[in-house]
């Protein structure tokens, strides 16, 4: 009998094994199909810019021409972002086989200091508006890597951009976004008549499916148009007409208007400011899971938090676990707290002193010692950072900061009275698209751009949305060193693209919209392919877990600790088992991302695409 007991047992824990690991890839069923191309392959946030690219890859161009088109494109229509944003990229280089950073966040303007915004009775910059602005990055960006990387010239890759700023058949979702924004924005002078149409009637944003014009921002695309072909008219090479027009934007009269129409509404931008700034080509940082190389951006965004986690998960059998069990949950939710507390001390901007510990973040040898302080009985509300500094030996200069740290600083607004759930997420959540672009020469292009988002003040005559970002900043080095306002200064920001290599050759290239939810969606995903076994499609569809016990990185930089989003399919046991360690419960259909992604095959030479049916992400493959 006793045995019988025990086979019986065993049958069903292998039962239980079974049932909870995913379908092999040949049997996954997935909303969206897998995209195949042999040739290139272009994703991002919307199906028309999605097409921008396509085109690029038509004309002759290479991965960087078409990532640089559907960026242009998706600020054009405003996916979640706007020209006066920032571009975060990675690269991979074929010609040397190197992954490259491009670094095209702006930085906070002459007078913005932590005093200044005191002075306004402000916790922190704000969140709207022209003191929210840092410079414009994505123009540059833009234009640096089409000059240094791409094939084609400024005209060939903006033509989409000025086609659309002419007027294109506006998508609901921008539409509705517009209406529900429309009170903040008709206090600005300049966005007003460009997100208005309607001024006065009971609808007064663009329709549905209504031709949506900006001839301002169309006016300033021809100038820089306009510069290059001079100057190639002129015998500069490809290269210097780009950067001719990318002076045009940052000292000639384009940046005089910007900072005319930025100042005009109370900003803080100078020409100073716009002259001084310049991307930064630099190199990622790195770590290896089971023999992949993933590749992040450094530490002015919050990339490295992935690492981070893959460095100590890596000390687990997470496909003994079983996919989106208990165990399993808890885990990746206590890992993520240790990493994400590590982000909201110790990240900053790397060309700012002091300088980060992004060397002992990344020492294996900390991650072991990290996941020492895991409970496994219950979640943990008051995980603290921990002290990289022996791990790259050094000592600890901010170890008396560290010792008072708490995870609700003053001012952080940390409790549901002050703002509701709905808000606080949406802040969470805020802002960003995702571009995946590859092509049979072996370029890869994974861009996470972000910033001057609806509603978004625009300056002057420009037609360009000025950035929201200088609200991740923060005023008090108690909360973090590193990350304190200083003009001339990067924010620690959100966005967070990803390329991951095997055998020196790209093996993924990811990236995903949605705030300080962007390195949680990803990391989940790698895991979904490397340790379950998914395709790229149903990988980027899958049931994800969102933590909101991290600082939010906007708005009041609220914390939620033990609030856990689950996927509605999560079983009733396993919700059980989580609701006794602790953690509040909430359910969503969809909780992918939305996450864009290209997989390499090389066993047949082909590329695979995925693009999670969470938005309206797209992707076009030939």
């Amino acid at each position: 009998m006793g045995q019988a007991r025990v086979t019986w047992s065993s049958a069903f824990v292998g039962f239980m094994a079974v049932l909870l690991m995913p379908l092999g890839a040949a049997a996954q069923r997935t909303n969206k199909p897998v995209l195949h191309g042999r040739h290139w392959m272009a994703i991002t946030g919307k199906p028309l810019a999605a097409t921008a690219g396509a085109k690029m890859f038509e004309r002759g161009g290479n991965a960087v021409d078409a990532a640089c088109a559907m960026l242009g494109a998706t600020s054009t229509m405003w996916d979640d972002l706007g020209w006066g944003g920032e571009t975060q990229a990675l690269l991979f280089n074929p010609d040397n086989g190197k992954v490259i950073g491009v670094n095209a966040l702006g930085v906070a303007p002459t007078g913005a200091t932590p005093a200044f915004f005191r002075e306004r009775d402000m916790a922190y910059p704000p969140a709207h508006g022209p003191l929210a602005a840092v410079t414009p990055g994505t123009p540059g960006g833009l234009m640096v890597m089409l000059a240094e990387y791409g094939r084609l010239s400024l005209r060939d890759v903006l033509e989409p951009s000025m086609q659309m700023a002419a007027g294109y058949p506006i998508e609901a979702e921008t539409a509705e976004k517009i209406e529900r924004n429309k009170a903040r924005i008709k206090g600005w002078a300049y966005s007003r008549p460009v997100f208005l149409p309607h001024l006065g009637q009971e609808r007064e944003a663009p329709h549905a499916g209504e031709v949506f014009q900006q001839l301002d921002l169309l006016a300033t695309l021809r100038k820089l148009v306009e510069t290059e072909q001079r100057a190639l008219a002129g015998g500069k090479t490809r290269k210097e007409a780009i950067y001719a027009a990318y002076h045009r934007f940052y000292r000639g009269d384009i940046a005089a208007e910007f900072v005319r129409g930025c100042q005009e509404q109370g900003g803080l931008i100078t020409l100073q400011d716009l002259a001084n700034w310049q991307v930064h080509v630099e190199d990622p940082v790195m770590t290896e899971y089971k023999g992949i190389a993933v590749y992040k951006l450094t530490s002015w965004v919050q990339g490295p938090v992935m690492l981070q986690a893959l460095n100590m998960l890596e000390a687990f059998d997470l496909r003994a676990m079983g996919y989106n069990t208990s165990r399993y949950i808890h885990t990746l939710y206590q890992v993520m707290n240790l990493a994400y507390a590590d982000r909201d001390f110790y990240y900053g901007d790397p060309y700012f002193p002091p300088e980060e510990p992004i060397k002992g973040l990344l020492s294996k040898e900390y991650a072991r010692e990290r996941i020492k302080q895991i409970n496994w009985q219950s979640n943990d509300p008051n995980v603290k950072p921990g002290d990289p500094y022996p791990f790259e030996g050094k000592e600890n200069p901010y170890r008396h900061l560290l010792e008072k740290w708490c995870r609700f600083p003053s001012g952080s607004g940390q409790t549901s009275a002050r703002e509701s759930d709905l808000t606080f997420e949406s802040g969470f959540l805020a802002g960003t698209t995702s571009i995946q672009a590859a092509d049979k020469d072996g370029w890869v292009v994974s861009i996470t751009p972000s910033g001057g988002w609806i509603p978004a003040t625009i300056a002057g005559r420009t037609g360009i949305g000025m950035s929201q970002r200088m609200q991740s900043f923060v005023l008090d080095e108690a909360q973090n060193p590193f990350n304190v306002v200083e003009p001339g200064k990067r924010p620690r920001a959100t966005l967070t693209p990803g390329i991951a290599m095997k055998d020196g050759k790209p093996f993924l290239s990811f990236a995903v919209q949605g705030g300080d939810t962007q390195d949680q969606n990803l990391l989940q995903f790698f895991l979904n392919i490397v340790e379950f076994d998914m395709s790229i499609q149903a990988a980027t569809e899958a049931a994800n877990i969102t933590s909101y016990q991290m600082r939010s990185s906007f708005g009041a930089h609220q914390s939620r600790p033990g609030r856990l989003t689950l996927h509605e399919s999560v079983p009733s046991w396993t919700r059980k088992e989580l609701a006794k360690k602790g953690y509040r419960l909430v359910y969503e259909s969809r909780t992918s991302g939305p996450i864009n992604a290209i997989f390499f095959d090389r066993g047949h030479g082909t590329m695979w695409g995925g693009s999670s049916h969470h938005g309206e992400d797209y992707g076009v493959a030939w």
